[in-house]
This record gives C-alpha cells, sequence and structure tokens, in this order.
C-alpha cells in the first residue's frame, strides 16, 4: 500500500473518469493507494478543494499559499489558523521560497513564509516546503523561525546530499517525486540511495512532473507506484520495503493511526 504525500487533487485531469471524481478514487483504490495527502495552493481555490475531498477519508489536507502565488490574497496569521483548525487539515503549506519564478523585492515571499511557520508552531502541525533556487535561504529562516519544532517535509526534493544532511538536522523529511526517474537527476538519485530508511517520503506532486514513463503527460496519483519502484531499484531493495517505510514516516510525522487518521481524534 502507498500513500501520496503531495498532491493537487483539485486540479487534476477527470476526464478520463468521466469528469467522475468518485470514479477516480475507486481506481485510487485499485492501485493500492492507501492515503493522499491534498496540498494547497491558494485561498481562492481553497473552499472548493475542501468540499472535493470532505467525504474521503483516505484523503488528507493541508492549508497554505505557495510562495509563487502573487495575484490571490495574502494569507495572514489569522486566515491560516482559522482554516488549520479543520481536523482534516494535518500539514501547513505549501510554503516556503522560489526565486526561480519570482523577482525583485521578494520581502512579501519572506513574510509570507514566516506567516506560515508561526501558525505551524501554534497548531502543532508539520510545514510542506517548496524551496527552488532559494535553498539557503530556506534553511536560515527554517532555522531562525524554529520551525524545528514541528519539522515537516522539503517536498519535491531537487537538492544535493550535502542540502539533504542539514535539512534532516533541521528534523525534516525529505520526499521525492517523479524527478528522481529523470535520466538527469543523478544528484536526486544520489540522495534517495543515502537518506535513512526513517526520514524518507514518496509524491507524486499530480498533476505535474509525472514519472518515466509518462514523463511530459499528465500526471496522477496513481503513478506512484513508478516513483517507488525506481527508490527500490537504487537502495536495492523492494517496492513493498519502500511503500512500508514510506507509509510508517508518513504516519510517524503526522502522528496518525494506522488508518492514517490523527491519534487524537
Amino acid at each position: 500500500m502507498f500513500i501520496d504525500s503531495h498532491c493537487h487533487l483539485d486540479r487534476i485531469d477527470l476526464i478520463p473518469y468521466q469528469n467522475n471524481f468518485d470514479l477516480f478514487m475507486q481506481e485510487v483504490k485499485r492501485c493500492e493507494i492507501e492515503h493522499m495527502l491534498c496540498i494547497s495552493i491558494d485561498l481562492e481555490a481553497y473552499p472548493a478543494m475542501v468540499d472535493l475531498v470532505k467525504n474521503y477519508p483516505s484523503i488528507s489536507l493541508s492549508v497554505g499559499v505557495h510562495p509563487n502565488e502573487s495575484e490571490g490574497k495574502n494569507p495572514s496569521v489569522d486566515d491560516l489558523l482559522k482554516l488549520g483548525k479543520n481536523p482534516k487539515v494535518i500539514a501547513i503549506g505549501e510554503t516556503g521560497l522560489d526565486y526561480f519564478r519570482s523577482e525583485g523585492d521578494l520581502e512579501w515571499q519572506h513574510q509570507r513564509f514566516h506567516n506560515h511557520i508561526e501558525v505551524a508552531k501554534l497548531l502543532n502541525k508539520p510545514l510542506i516546503i517548496h524551496t527552488r533556487e532559494a535553498g539557503q535561504d530556506s534553511l536560515d529562516v527554517l532555522k531562525e523561525q524554529g520551525a524545528d519544532q514541528v519539522g515537516g517535509i522539503i517536498h519535491c526534493f531537487t537538492e544535493d546530499w550535502a542540502y539533504a544532511k542539514k535539512a534532516l538536522d533541521l528534523g525534516f523529511y525529505i520526499s521525492f517525486s517523479g524527478i528522481v526517474t529523470f535520466k538527469n537527476a543523478q544528484e536526486i538519485k544520489d540522495v534517495a540511495k543515502k537518506v535513512p530508511a526513517d526520514r524518507f517520503l514518496i509524491e507524486t506532486d499530480s498533476p505535474y512532473l509525472a514519472p518515466v514513463p509518462y514523463r511530459g503527460k499528465p500526471n496522477y496519483p496513481l503513478y506512484i507506484s513508478h516513483v517507488a519502484e525506481h527508490i527500490a531499484e537504487l537502495r536495492n531493495t523492494t517496492v513493498e520495503e519502500i511503500a512500508r517505510f514510506s507509509t510508517e514516516n508518513f504516519q510517524t510525522l503526522f502522528k496518525l493511526n494506522k488508518d492514517c487518521q490523527p491519534i487524537n481524534s
């Protein structure tokens, strides 16, 4: 059984499933995907995302605004705190820093990042971190703002082993997406070989970044097995072991029981 630790279910193409989310979820179950964490990008689309998944115990939520989202509402601490109290919300984010798509004075991006970290600490919920061409600055902010108190995930990991060690030392987990299956992703493959068995997760980031052999096509949580298979090859182990460790790590990080429901619920 697999867990997709990062996907955007409100953005996937449901045309192959007759635009029926129930049919899609039947296929998810058939592919032995036990649980999915549906990740928030903005507040405007958030109510519809919550409504889409509210009746599915096998889907949890995060709440947050992506660092590149500049058109919609900039989230205040109060905004995030209110939404983050929903029992289905187990994580804050995705948040972080991105210097690739955003330019100029990015103080607003840093302040948004600070707000997410503050809320994560207030709610005692882990962070989902997005970082692109801002690796060291992201780590510096996490350390300065005390994010090690709650930990979280460096999602869609694209850095090297030296960076991974720093993130692990801060109490964060490393999550591998379909990028790890790309031929030119040698640094990421090296990290996938070395990261401790109790500190890695797997994800699809669907509908983005489909793994080989679907690279360049729309991505689905159904393809999580391809990520697991490639990591198993890199680590000279079985897909079953990768599924087991990544599932246990997810449950540990988010304080979930064997059914992936909050232990204190």
